[in-house]
């Protein structure tokens, strides 16, 4: 009777998530787009008089694990170490090293370190170095760099390419990768955030959509109009994958266009549709646009630029200085197939079940 009840519940349970992993491994003509044309590089001098900003703690440690500073001097380069005790101004040190004669900028830290030299440099017209030591890396990813071995980084100084990219802007702030708002955002402000990035999404997400809470915004992007998004990402370029967990990556950042992902949840279905994480889903809108405004009924609301929580005064403009920033790679570089991650991405099984689990109830019993 209630045992055997039980025990079909449970078969079933595990053949919904069995399935929901085929359904997202299974290969399609829709999922696999043909790979676009890289980046093109172009053949520069190498640098003379290069310098380096590194921030010792990124990545919990790498500037010193991988031995960044030595290999760096050995190269040639001058390395400005931040003192992590005291706050400093990244962008005044970088104008500090334009104005002592640096000809290339680079950082070894995080992707919003990296925007606020990349700026700097971009208004100089000088080449910008990328080192993958921050915690994530995705401007590195997308740019094909080894985010294993932050050290291989440094080759470009002495045998790189040049690559012109685009440089996203939001109220006054430089970005490289993303400005969130809604959930997401509401994420990124999470105390828990930066010590489970991952966790604190699956574990917020869902019930951050399946409510109502937080400002009602709209955003305008070209001529399109999205109206009261959930959740919404503004991206440097758009990513291959409209999945709004896992966004894949950005196989150009030359295209002069922001991604904009725009998710609604309504109801039950709509959230199975994300669950299992289809292009398709209804709840996902997405678009490319060369200017994207959000409106809110709020004066200020929460934004995450390139991962940093702020607040920001509505209405926030974003927008896009196409190829504006000369970034210089290594020549030889190890991504090489932006799209391969997409065609593996697994299903996450606490996806389905957060999803499909009921809310717990506003008092949180």
């Amino acid at each position: 009777g209630w045992l055997r009840t039980q025990n079909v519940l449970r078969a079933t349970w595990l053949a919904l998530v069995w399935c929901c992993g085929v359904l997202v491994r299974t290969p399609s003509a829709r999922w696999a787009p043909p790979p676009p044309k890289p980046m093109p590089a172009r053949e520069v001098p190498a640098p003379l008089r290069p310098v380096l900003i590194m921030n010792p703690k990124s990545g919990r440690g790498k500037v010193q694990r991988f031995g960044l500073v030595r290999r760096a001097e050995e190269l040639g380069a001058r390395v400005v170490l931040l003192d992590t005790s005291v706050q400093q101004d990244v962008a005044a040190l970088a104008r500090q090293a334009v104005t002592e004669g640096a000809d290339l900028l680079g950082v070894a830290g995080g992707d919003g370190t990296q925007a606020l030299v990349a700026e700097v440099a971009a208004e100089h017209g000088l080449p910008f170095m990328v080192i993958s030591a921050g915690t994530r890396n995705h401007f590195a990813l997308d740019l094909g760099l080894d985010r294993t071995d932050p050290a291989t980084c440094l080759d470009a100084l002495r045998d790189g390419v040049e690559l012109l990219v685009d440089l996203g802007r939001v109220a006054g702030r430089p970005f490289v990768n993303t400005v969130s708002f809604g959930a997401y955002a509401q994420i990124v402000q999470s105390p828990q955030y930066r010590d489970a990035k991952a966790t604190t999404a699956l574990d917020q997400l869902p019930e951050l959509l399946l409510g109502e809470g937080g400002p009602r915004l709209t955003v305008e992007a070209g001529d399109r109009r999205l109206d009261a998004p959930q959740a919404l990402l503004v991206s440097n370029n758009p990513y291959t994958s409209p999945d709004p967990l896992s966004l894949g990556r950005r196989p150009r950042l030359d295209l002069g266009v922001l991604g904009v992902l725009g998710v609604r949840v309504e109801g039950a279905a709509q959230a199975a549709e994300l669950a299992l994480r289809r292009a398709r889903a209804t709840g996902i809108s997405t678009l490319t646009a060369r200017q994207v405004t959000v409106h809110a009924d709020a004066p200020e609301i929460p934004v995450a630029v390139d991962g940093e929580a702020l607040n920001l005064p509505t209405p926030v403009l974003c927008t896009l200085a196409v190829r504006a920033l000369r970034v210089r790679v290594p020549r030889d570089r190890p991504g090489t197939d932006p799209l391969q991650q997409d065609r593996t991405r697994r299903l996450d099984w606490r996806d389905v079940v957060h999803l499909a689990l009921p809310l717990r109830p506003s008092g949180g019993a």
